[in-house]
């Protein structure tokens, strides 16, 4: 089962969709703003993409700034802490395949994990 990580306000994210769409794919949409990941969900994405949470924190997000995470982007446990609060600082769209994900941006990235 494909699932999109999706804020229907992005058009990144939208086109994320689309695109999986265009493919004849119905995912599963899970709007992470509406349903925060937990901590633990935020992990296992990490392993999931491969990635660092470091690696897909939008950086120019209001909340980034005020929270002072540029200084503190090496600490993991810290930037995940931070997503679970302030989900908006998840980039997006994310799409997971089994246990494979990719942030598709852009969305033909998502054909890595198809």
């Amino acid at each position: 089962m494909v699932k999109i990580f999706h804020n229907p306000r992005c058009r990144k994210s939208r086109e994320g969709l689309q695109y999986l769409k265009d493919k004849n794919i119905e995912p599963q949409i899970v709007e992470y703003l509406k349903f925060p990941l937990s901590e633990k969900e935020l992990i296992g994405l990490t392993e999931c993409l491969g990635l660092r949470p470091k690696d897909f924190i939008r950086r120019q997000e209001k909340d980034f700034k005020q929270l002072g995470l540029k200084e503190k982007l090496e600490d993991d446990k810290t930037i995940i802490a931070a997503m679970a609060s302030f989900p908006k600082l998840i980039e997006r769209p994310i799409v997971v395949n089994n246990n494979n994900a990719v942030v598709a941006r852009p969305a033909n990235k998502i054909d890595a994990i198809l």
